[in-house]
């Protein structure tokens, strides 16, 4: 958690950025992103240089030697005019057409290509390379909570319907997923990459010991404690990971987060969160998954290669019909992505492995045939373990739209599917999204871990509670319907209301109230 000066300053850049006419917040991110990106390769190229000179051995360069004006450290010192032209004329194309072997750079050259300086006001780059330079690049705890206050920042959703998923429903859903240091997981949706870099938090608290985990009170720049909604200090606490061994690392850093987009900002975006919250190289990709291409450029991860899969798939969006893959056509014949992608994340999963996945509520009940095709395939060939409905202002402003989270394990067949209905997620449901006191998500999270599907058939299985379990026979009945409000009991309290009469009663005791006050102000006029 990041706060007082090096949060004012992020502010300030910010607030410099909207007057200088960049008012896109996700093009600011980027922007700051290419910047971000140049410091640290100059740190790693500065790294490898001391570590070369203690043990005499080569390394390969990320700047030959007609590059190094190019180095953070030789540009930064720049005039205005002079830094604008090197960074315009000099950095981008060396991003475009950098082959580094460094672990960022190979995993940035697939999607700088395109990279672009859109900042145009002189003062404004020296500005953003100032607060660049300020960041603590150098320290791991800081960098993953310095790129997510900056996505926090993001207020609008994409053109093709893609909005950044709150941490909190993120870190519910890795919750109830449970990942391991062996498990491969991908969003095949990446966006900004939010499930996997909340994935990797997680294993770092999970694999944490008592001596590996250290807090720290916070406070704000005028020194007074940093409180939440109850009073309670906030405590900034660091997890070391220490009972990581070396191979789970080198497969957390190479093989375990695999991400996958279209939008080529989003990819830079994700890519960086994920390099600054400590992967080194996670596989990131440029590629539009719902597409044939998706199987031929990646056969290991586009069929039963992954053991958990975490999404928000578009709800929107543009669709090559003509390029979609066939063999999701087959599993449902649609143009809808919402529908596509939970086709797709099946497809994708290892037999066993599991999906936690939001999708719209028209996915639960829509009456189109593609839609009863989806969800048969979950309940007949698969295990749909768990639909949770959302409150429809989790996404707002984004959004509005009513969601759920389907959660199934791939393979088997389902016999009871378990419903929760989440009323509050901690925060109010309007734009503003402010902090309550109200949150089912914690429940949520134990309730899932502890559900026991021998109640099922019991008269412990209450449906007027916020969980409770529904057979497949019913489900089936119901068309595969898989909302929750088909299913939920609801208790109507009969209304008692007053005799006739005494209303009558009441009401004229009330108008001779009111003439009577009426009658002392013409009095006083």
């Amino acid at each position: 958690m990041i706060t007082g000066q090096l949060k004012s300053k992020i502010d300030k850049l910010w607030e410099e950025f909207w007057t200088g006419g960049i008012t896109n917040p996700l093009t600011v991110i980027e922007q700051i992103t290419f910047l971000t990106y140049a410091r640290m390769l100059d740190m790693n190229e500065q790294a490898d240089e001391k570590r070369s000179a203690r043990t005499n051995k080569p390394f390969s360069r990320r700047f030959n030697d007609s590059q190094q004006h190019l180095r953070w450290q030789n540009m930064r010192h720049l005039g205005a005019e002079e830094l604008f032209k090197l960074v315009r004329n000099e950095l981008f194309p060396f991003f475009a057409s950098s082959s580094s072997a460094d672990n960022e750079g190979s995993l940035f050259s697939e999607f700088m290509k395109d990279a672009q300086l859109m900042i145009q006001k002189q003062s404004l780059l020296v500005k953003a390379v100032e607060m660049v330079n300020d960041l603590p690049l150098d320290n791991s705890d800081t960098k993953g909570d310095l790129y997510e206050y900056l996505l926090s920042k993001l207020t609008t959703a994409g053109i093709n319907g893609q909005f950044r998923t709150p941490r909190h429903i993120i870190r519910a859903m890795v919750e109830m997923m449970d990942p391991d240091l062996n498990s491969r997981i991908c969003d095949p949706s990446t966006g900004t990459g939010g499930f996997l870099s909340i994935s990797y938090e997680y294993l770092l608290e999970k694999y944490s010991s008592k001596q590996g985990i250290e807090s720290e009170p916070l406070f704000d720049t005028d020194g007074k404690p940093l409180v939440d909604i109850y009073g309670k200090q906030l405590q900034n606490v660091l997890y070391s990971g220490d009972l990581i061994d070396a191979d789970a690392r080198k497969h957390i850093d190479t093989d375990m987060f695999h991400g996958f987009d279209f939008d080529a900002t989003m990819l830079r975006v994700a890519a960086m969160n994920l390099v600054m919250h400590g992967i080194k190289q996670p596989d990131i990709h440029y590629q539009d998954t719902l597409s044939q291409r998706f199987s031929e450029n990646f056969p290991n991860e586009s069929k039963e290669g992954m053991d958990i899969i975490l999404a928000n798939p578009p709800f929107k969006g543009s669709l090559d019909e003509e390029d979609v893959c066939p063999e999701l056509l087959r599993k449902v014949k649609t143009k809808k992505t919402e529908l596509l992608f939970v086709a797709l994340i099946e497809r994708m999963l290892k037999i066993g492995g599991r999906s936690a996945t939001i999708v719209p509520d028209g996915v639960l009940f829509g009456s189109s045939n593609a839609h009863q095709q989806l969800r048969k395939l979950l309940v007949d060939n698969n295990q749909l373990e768990a639909v949770i409905s959302l409150p429809s202002g989790v996404f707002k402003p984004y959004a509005g739209v009513s969601t759920a989270i389907l959660i199934f394990t791939k393979g088997g067949s389902t016999d009871h599917v378990w419903f929760y209905d989440v009323q509050a997620d901690g925060y109010s449901l309007d734009d503003k999204r402010t902090p309550i006191k109200d949150n089912d998500l914690p429940n949520l999270v134990s309730e899932f871990k502890a559900r026991d599907k021998a109640i099922a058939q019991t008269a412990e299985n209450d449906k007027t509670q916020k969980a409770f379990w529904v057979s497949k026979d019913d489900i089936v009945t119901n068309k595969y319907d898989l909302s929750i409000n088909r299913y939920k009991e609801v208790v109507h309290t009969a209304e008692v209301y007053d005799d006739p009469k005494v209303i009558l009663t009441k009401l004229k005791a009330l108008e001779n109230d009111i003439l009577e006050d009426l009658n002392e102000l013409e009095v006083m006029l």
